[in-house]
């Protein structure tokens, strides 16, 4: 099995995502049971850039993959991320983020969703991202870590998007331990947090920041189930008196 998650700017602005294609998108989403995804969600809204993930056995990826990309398409503001697809990589531009990792089979499935948003941060969020991953890369209970940003432009079923212009990426880890999950997930955040200009935000924040700056959004899609990891980290390390 894998978890894909793909993310793009389908946003009628540059900041933050309307309410409506929110609720849009979310209605569409039991349209990936009817193609064999086990679960999916619109696990993260960053900034002005939405992620869908989806938990799907590994032959029927391409449809999964496709069907994700048709959902963005058709409710897109603007065609943004999505018109940077090619079926030739040589005619490829700024495109979708696609990450994907192996999942264990069995009766439950984790994953920890990392999705990131620039405004001005385009130079360095590639390391920010890669940073995550090689703090989640290794540990106790991870099943699978998403390629590294920028080695891959392939994403099976839809065609292919330009590594130097691709510049939201997207991170996916799988956790086969539910305790696990604080741990590795504190880990990648924390990588992420201590490159410059780096901000946690919740989901659907807007991009409130100055020029410069990389947002990042982390969710928990638990069998199905979402968390906002954002919001137990806050608590998690507030300094008590």
């Amino acid at each position: 099995m894998k978890v894909v998650a793909i993310g793009a700017d389908i946003s009628s602005n540059d900041v933050s995502v309307s309410d409506s294609l929110v609720e849009n998108i979310e209605k569409d989403i039991p349209k990936l049971f009817e193609l064999g995804a086990r679960k999916a969600a619109l696990t993260n809204v960053t900034g002005d850039d939405v992620v869908i993930t989806a938990f799907v056995e590994d032959d029927l990826l391409e449809a999964v993959n496709s069907g994700i990309v048709e959902i963005l398409r058709n409710n897109a503001e603007d065609l943004g991320d999505v018109a940077g697809i090619s079926e030739n990589p040589d005619n490829a531009g700024e495109g979708i983020s696609y990450a994907e990792a192996n999942l264990e089979e069995g009766p439950f499935q984790d994953a920890i969703i990392m999705a990131f948003d620039t405004y001005g941060g385009e130079s360095f969020v590639a390391d920010v991202a890669n940073s995550a991953i090689e703090a989640a890369s290794g540990m106790k209970s991870v099943t699978g870590v998403s390629d590294k940003i920028g080695t891959r432009t392939d994403i099976p079923g839809v065609g292919y998007v330009s590594i130097d212009d691709t510049d939201d990426p997207v991170v996916v880890v799988s956790v086969n331990e539910l305790e696990q999950i604080a741990v590795v997930a504190s880990a990648m955040i924390g990588a992420a947090l201590g490159n410059k200009n780096t901000y946690l935000v919740k989901r659907h924040t807007a991009c409130n920041v100055l020029p410069g700056s990389v947002l990042v959004s982390v969710t928990a899609l638990m069998n199905g189930n979402m968390i906002d990891l954002s919001i137990p980290f806050e608590n998690k390390t507030r300094i008590l008196g």
